[in-house]
């Protein structure tokens, strides 16, 4: 039941995949525009800009799904958030949610349900209008996207190897956000900088 549960899901991530790359505007390669702007989650406003020097991880992220929720509650999110940032990576998590759907939050909600998951990033940008989302083409939560110290973009896609929501598979899967990170920080290229994102679809 496991095996047919985890081929539905890869399923599920392949057409996911193929709406992904339908939807994309940035693509690998190419220099995010540093004055592409979001808020955060405590009404302030920043620019992608404003990061240039660091590594960027811009990281989709919705609290009630169950993907999300493997990598959180199993504290293999947080903790590769606490590893990153202290390594001078900047650390966004971006929630895309329209108002009503699921994982919206408002800036009064926001950073209660950011302590309760354990987040340890940067900051948490609030995109209830979708601009960031659409802008990145994020499909999934979680959806990764990577930029170098000059804002190319360096990966995107899945942040790990093995599609599902059971946490046990985490220790097993090859972490592409880390792998790239490390890379990044050690001054080599990127080797995997495209993948299939999986998880729960962004709520525009």
């Amino acid at each position: 039941m496991r095996r047919l549960l985890i081929a539905a899901i890869a399923v599920v991530a392949t057409l996911t995949g193929n709406a992904h790359a339908a939807a994309m505007q940035y693509k690998i390669g190419d220099t995010i525009p540093a004055k592409l702007s979001f808020t955060d989650y405590h009404g302030k406003t920043h620019t992608i800009g404003e990061y240039r020097g660091h590594p960027l991880v811009l990281e989709w992220t919705n609290y009630g799904c169950p993907f999300t929720q493997k990598h959180y509650n199993s504290g293999n999110m947080p903790k590769l958030q606490k590893t990153y940032t202290a390594k001078g990576v900047t650390w966004v998590s971006v929630i895309s949610s329209a108002p009503g759907s699921q994982g919206y939050l408002t800036t009064a909600e926001a950073p209660a349900a950011a302590k309760r998951m354990g987040f340890a990033g940067t900051t948490i940008a609030l995109d209830p209008a979708g601009t960031l989302g659409r802008a990145f083409g994020a499909q999934t939560t979680p959806d990764m996207f990577i930029m170098d110290a000059n804002g190319t973009l360096v990966y995107r896609g899945a942040i790990d190897s093995i599609p599902s929501f059971d946490p046990d598979d985490i220790a097993k899967a090859d972490n592409y956000v880390a792998d790239a990170l490390n890379a990044l920080l050690a001054g080599k290229p990127v080797t995997v900088a495209e993948t299939v994102s999986y998880g729960c679809s962004v709520k525009y």
